[in-house]
């Protein structure tokens, strides 16, 4: 009786290992991931190294299933059929891609299935066959695969043109030999062309006109005894340049693009009206506010214009005030000067013509009148003047032999 009773309880036990075994394969079928799924087959037309038999699927990214077989087509060897099963709620369409991804560097390789549009019918058998998706040539292939292929298409373009890359290269390393020899020739032909294209060298080939100091005074018997200084004369800022102005329209002025004075025409109109007076026989009169000495008066110029007028017939137009100052700092006499001059045409060699004679007969009038008011100023100065005065002494001191008191005598210079 206890044998049986062990038998028994033997029996007992294997029936309730199988009633587990029986369980727990229910359980994986039905809610364990091997419940119902849609199989389909995939065609590649390479190589598909690192695929196995259990690879997942993806689509999207989300794994939906994995890989059940691999098989060659015994028709064309080249072709490898995989069959994969996936959930059936899987969106898998006609246009759906079909690719291979490798996991990271050492990872196994998975299918990889991705979109297709919304309004693309669902893949479907076709006379009761599995539904087949056809992956791209491409499809497979790993970045060192790819890799291997174009060194493979290097190494072949390069020997079969091995003679023309190594004449290249041997005309290359004559090329370089005879830059190094011309290098200088080099150097020369680049700095012509820089002379040739750069602003510098249209700066460089603008003409540059010069004004004429007036001449053609009656000569002096003895210079006069006064000093006189001329400072830089003021001017606008449109006449503070040394381009050539032009007036199209009253109280509009414009530059002459293609012409410029030696100067800046404040600086340049200071310097003629010196010459002038150097001219005229008072060189030893007249100097910059620089030079250094103690003047007796000061000639200081305002100039108002000095353009040409383009409105009707081309006019050159010069004007400017002078006004000359005593030691004190009082104005002796003033004027304004104002002279024109017809110009054949507004280039920029008859203009700069015309601007010289009208600023001629300016210049000639100022000499001649400043030296005149100078000359009286001198010989009749201020009753408050104190004795002995800068540059003379006073009128009234009766110095023997000093013609500075004499009215008839006074050195006007000219």
């Amino acid at each position: 009786m206890e044998t049986r009773a062990r038998y028994a309880l033997i029996g007992l036990f294997m029936l309730a290992v199988l009633v587990a075994s029986f369980g727990f394969v229910y359980w994986l079928e039905s809610a364990g991931g091997f419940g119902e799924r849609q199989t389909y087959r995939i065609r590649f037309q390479s190589s598909v190294s690192g695929l196995l038999v259990g690879s997942a699927v993806l689509f999207n990214g989300i794994k939906v299933g994995e890989v059940t077989a691999l098989a060659l087509d015994p028709a064309d060897p080249a072709q490898v059929t995989a069959t994969i099963a996936v959930e059936p709620a899987t969106p898998v369409r006609a246009d759906t891609e079909v690719n291979v991804e490798f996991q990271g560097l050492t990872g196994g390789a998975a299918v990889a299935l991705k979109g297709g549009s919304a309004d693309a019918p669902a893949l479907a058998a076709n006379d009761g066959e599995t539904p087949l998706l056809i992956a791209p040539v491409t499809a497979g292939q790993d970045w060192s695969t790819l890799a291997r292929q174009v060194l493979r298409r290097l190494d072949t373009i390069l020997a079969d043109n091995a003679d023309p890359v190594k004449s290249v290269i041997g005309n290359l390393d004559t090329f370089a030999q005879v830059l190094a020899r011309n290098s200088d020739r080099i150097d020369a032909i680049l700095a012509g062309l820089e002379r040739m294209t750069a602003g510098a060298a249209a700066k460089a080939a603008l003409p540059i006109y010069d004004l004429l100091a007036p001449a053609g005074f009656p000569s002096v018997a003895e210079p006069p005894r006064w000093q006189l200084v001329i400072p830089e004369p003021s001017t606008l800022l449109a006449f503070n340049t040394d381009k050539i102005m032009l007036a199209p329209a009253k109280g509009e002025t414009t530059t002459m693009p293609n012409a410029q004075w030696a100067d800046n025409l404040p600086v340049l109109f200071q310097e003629k009206v010196l010459q002038g007076f150097e001219n005229a026989g008072l060189s030893s009169n007249v100097g910059r506010p620089r030079d250094g000495f103690t003047p007796d008066y000061q000639l200081v110029l305002d100039i108002r214009r000095f353009q040409v007028a383009t409105s009707a017939s081309p006019v050159a137009e010069v004007a400017f005030v002078a006004k000359v100052l005593g030691g004190d700092g009082k104005i002796v006499a003033a004027r304004t000067f104002e002279a024109t001059a017809p110009a054949a045409t507004t280039d920029p060699s008859a203009a700069a013509a015309a601007l010289n004679e009208a600023f001629g007969k300016g210049a000639r009038e100022l000499v001649l009148w400043a030296s005149e008011a100078v000359g009286k100023a001198a010989a009749h100065p201020p009753s408050h003047a104190s004795p002995g005065g800068p540059g003379r002494p006073s009128p009234s001191s009766g110095s023997p032999g000093d013609s500075s008191g004499d009215p008839a005598a006074g050195p006007s210079g000219l």
